[in-house]
């Protein structure tokens, strides 16, 4: 489904592509989608929504009068943070009767999100469940400022905010994802050796070896959106999370393969079963442990994992 909608976005550009001034809107447009599926989808945890949005920026931005622009890129970021506020609000009334815990949809990246440090910790999946407690226009705040770099007075105009309150509000958000995004940089390697360990513990049945590797205080959630069967709240405590990975993996362990993959900027791991993609696990690290397991399992999130996602700042 999610992938109808990147393809509805690049194919509406190109038929609306007409005389030299849709030609240059269409250009403008293309040169920077991957920034906008990024703002988009920071804000949002979403690819599907990322993706709706993208296709509202291009419906109004088609109308703009490009002689009135002095920057595109800052017009066009403008136009994609004011449609993904708006889904972002329908999206929490969604959220209230969302069946079990709601996880944001991991995305199958490529290397080079990776290699840039800032950009792949503000996509994590632990860091998009921290801005998931921000409010909407906190969370447009903060992902402008700090992940885009955005000055002040132009995010103001994005959030219909004066430069001042957007300081305020900047500070206020900045001290709350501090307070609870994950205590230290963590590296790609010490996510993909966590993941070997776990790996390995899970594949062996090996209880002591993945209780060394979790934190005391673990949290497992689930993400089945209804449609398949999960933890419907979050189990939390090495014991609980243990004996439940060791279990649920046993009973699939004829037809069950475990493989990492590039998800979200960092190393994850991609339960497939008879083949095909079931779960998507990815982990939150802090001092060397594994604090949290993000299994997601929603067949509708999972469309992204089929090829990589481009994202950009």
């Amino acid at each position: 489904m999610e992938s109808e909608h990147s393809e509805r976005t690049e194919d509406t550009a190109g038929q609306l592509a007409g005389g030299g001034r849709m030609d240059s809107a269409t250009a403008a447009f293309v040169a920077h989608r991957n920034l906008l599926f990024t703002v988009a989808y920071e804000m949002l945890g979403s690819a599907a929504d990322a993706e709706d949005v993208l296709q509202e920026t291009w419906l109004r931005w088609a109308g703009v009068d490009l002689g009135t622009v002095r920057d595109q890129r800052a017009y066009l970021v403008r136009i994609t943070t004011r449609q993904a506020l708006s889904r972002l609000r329908a999206l929490g009334r969604r959220k209230e009767s969302y069946v079990g815990s709601w996880l944001p949809e991991p995305l199958l990246t490529a290397p080079d999100v990776a290699e840039d440090v800032e950009l792949a910790d503000s996509v994590s999946m632990a860091m998009l469940l921290v801005l998931e407690t921000l409010a909407p226009t906190e969370r447009a705040v903060f992902v402008l400022r700090e992940v885009f770099d955005l000055g002040y007075d132009e995010i103001a105009e994005a959030v219909d905010k004066s430069p001042a309150a957007v300081r305020q509000i900047a500070h206020r958000a900045r001290a709350h994802v501090a307070a609870r995004r994950p205590r230290g940089v963590v590296s790609p390697t010490e996510t993909r050796d966590a993941l070997d360990a776990f790996q390995r513990a899970a594949e062996t049945g090996d209880l002591q070896g993945l209780l060394d590797i979790l934190a005391p205080d673990v949290v497992l959630m689930g993400d089945g959106g209804g449609v398949k069967k999960a933890v419907l709240r979050p189990i939390v405590g090495a014991d609980k999370v243990a004996r439940l990975l060791i279990g649920g993996l046993g009973k699939v362990a004829a037809a069950a393969s475990l493989r990492p993959a590039q998800v979200n900027g960092y190393p994850a791991l991609i339960l497939r079963l008879d083949g095909e993609i079931d779960t998507v696990v990815a982990v939150r690290i802090d001092e060397g442990l594994i604090t949290g397991f993000y299994a997601v399992r929603n067949p509708e999130k999972l469309s992204h994992m089929q090829r990589e996602t481009a994202l950009r700042r």
